[in-house]
C-alpha cells in the first residue's frame, strides 16, 4: 500500500511540474547546398542563393587571366 501511495504522488508531481513548467519548442533547422542554403522553422522557410562572383583581369607574366572572388 505505502508503494502505491508513493508511485502515485510521484506521477502526479511529475505531472504537475511538466503542466506548469511547459515551454514552446523553437527549433530551426538549416543546411548549406552547393548551390544555396536555406533555414526551415515551424512558421516557414527561407532560402538565400549566393551572389553573383565579383570577377576581374589582371596580367600575370604578359598574360591576361580572369580571377574570381
Amino acid at each position: 500500500m505505502r508503494l502505491l501511495a508513493l508511485v502515485t504522488l510521484a506521477v502526479a508531481a511529475f505531472t504537475g511540474i511538466m503542466t506548469i513548467a511547459s515551454t514552446d519548442a523553437n527549433a530551426v533547422v538549416c543546411a548549406r547546398g552547393v548551390y544555396r542554403a536555406g533555414c526551415a522553422t515551424a512558421g516557414g522557410a527561407a532560402v538565400v542563393t549566393r551572389p553573383a562572383a565579383a570577377c576581374r583581369y589582371v596580367v600575370v607574366n604578359g598574360v591576361r587571366v580572369r580571377r574570381c572572388v
